[in-house]
């Protein structure tokens, strides 16, 4: 048996806008760090409890999920935050997944986007 799909989520944050946030420590290049990939509604959840003080059942209304699944949210996001933190890895948070996506810095090497 298969898992169900996942609700559409509606998030409002910056990394909505179709490409990867990444935070790293200054000084070390991206491709020598491990990263914590943080989902898009990990990040969304973590905004609205933390950084805008709702609570977990008004996240949960803005997201259109329930306030369980604000609660595993939010649990996941703490923990890979602060793991990125605690241990100098590059946070990651990734994009939404639909629709195509631009190539990353590691598929397009080190040429410069072609005009066309």
């Amino acid at each position: 048996m298969s898992p169900r799909p996942k609700k559409p989520r509606r998030c409002g944050c910056a990394a909505r806008l179709g490409f990867d946030l990444v935070f790293k420590p200054a000084g070390i290049p991206l491709s020598d760090l491990a990263p914590v990939v943080l989902e898009l509604d990990e990040l969304e959840a973590l905004r609205l409890c933390d950084a805008e003080g709702l609570t977990q059942e008004e996240a949960g209304r803005r997201m259109g999920v329930s306030r369980g699944t604000v609660q595993r949210l939010l649990a996941r996001a703490r923990k890979k935050t602060a793991q990125a933190l605690s241990e100098g890895r590059a946070l990651v948070v990734r994009a939404r997944d639909d629709g195509p996506r631009p190539p990353s810095t590691a598929e397009r090497g080190s040429r410069a986007p072609s005009e066309g």
